[in-house]
């Protein structure tokens, strides 16, 4: 093995620890954080630098062009479909009261809720 290929897999072995610690954070941020909001944010943006340390790492291991093109798809679809995901949770939270708009410094959606029509319930299922 040459000098480049030893360089690149112990780079590759640091990405991988470093991800998978980043990751870690994230998680425990997502036990120990007090509400939905916080908890929302450990779950999306350390888990994606984690994750995509993680690729980086694979890549500088695995080192063949297919392999490489499917990391970058699946980082792709992970950074695509992560902040919205959070964004779907934030707001389901926000709309039934467990987000804590207490802590809100300034709320441009109450406004707008509290203009809507409200839908009539008519009690069918």
């Amino acid at each position: 093995m040459n000098n480049w290929a030893q360089a690149a897999d112990t780079a590759g072995a640091v990405l991988l620890f470093v991800g998978a610690a980043v990751s870690l954070f994230g998680a425990l941020g997502m036990v120990l954080m007090p509400d939905v909001l916080s908890r929302s944010h450990a779950a999306t943006n350390p888990q994606a630098l984690g994750m995509l340390l993680v690729l980086m790492g694979v890549a500088l291991r695995l080192r063949s062009g297919i392999d490489l093109g499917t990391l970058g798809l699946v980082g792709f679809f992970q950074l695509l479909t992560g902040p919205v995901a959070a964004h779907l949770v934030a707001r389901v939270a926000y709309r039934t009261g467990y987000a804590g708009r207490e802590g809100l410094v300034f709320d441009e959606l109450d406004e707008q809720l509290s203009t809507a029509p409200q839908p009539k319930d008519d009690g069918a299922v």
